[in-house]
């Protein structure tokens, strides 16, 4: 098996919690599934109640049938492998350090969340997903949306950073010359997938003045 197949087949964890912003996760999914790729999903519990509120839209509790709705939200109805998880299954395949993965993106992050990994609880699927990644020395990256940062939103993102998370916050740039709202989200999930030298999204990158 040639690097390139094998780093589409070994799946990507995509966790998403109940932070204002789901369009990233959205597009992430859209962009990984056109190229591809094997996701792991998992939503919080509050991104149940999140998505009913940002897009009058209700969610589906079970796993099978959440498979359905992230594709449609992401218009990619083929491509990639997709698996979607109960929030609160700790016995699914991403709670143990023996399954294989990429790495794992948290898209978009709560703040709760960043606590909650910052000092190793693990009360659901994400977190323990994420401390797994952890202790085996994979790669996590957090996407946090949140504004302004308090001083413990501070100090927990750095605990994160002093043990290698990747913290990439939802900044869009203007230099690519955005036009549209998609232009500026997908610039901040092209730069969170380089973290994990995973190129799929078609930006402009800065060429220099």
């Amino acid at each position: 098996m040639s690097q390139e197949k094998q780093q589409t087949t070994t799946p990507l964890i995509l966790g998403i919690t109940g932070a204002s912003g789901l369009i990233y996760a959205v597009r992430a999914l859209k962009f990984l599934l056109e190229a591809d790729y094997t996701i792991e999903l998992v939503a919080s519990k509050s991104t149940y109640m999140v998505w009913q509120a940002e897009q009058k839209i209700r969610m589906p509790p079970e796993p099978d049938q959440q498979e359905e709705f992230w594709r449609q939200q992401a218009g990619v109805s083929h491509g990639g492998k997709l698996t979607c998880h109960r929030w609160g299954d700790i016995g699914a395949t991403i709670a143990s350090g023996s399954f294989r993965t990429l790495g794992m993106v948290i898209m978009p992050c709560s703040m709760s969340t960043v606590a909650k990994i910052a000092t190793g609880l693990s009360s659901d699927l994400i977190e323990r997903a994420a401390d797994v990644q952890l202790k085996e020395g994979r790669p996590l990256v957090i996407v946090p949306r949140e504004t302004p940062f308090s001083l413990i939103h501070l100090r927990n993102l750095t605990t994160l950073a002093e043990v290698g998370v990747r913290i990439v916050p939802a900044n869009p740039a203007w230099y690519h010359n955005p036009q549209t709202i998609e232009d500026l989200v997908d610039f901040v999930v092209a730069r969170t997938l380089d973290q994990l030298s995973i190129d799929c999204i078609p930006i402009n990158r800065w060429q220099g003045y």
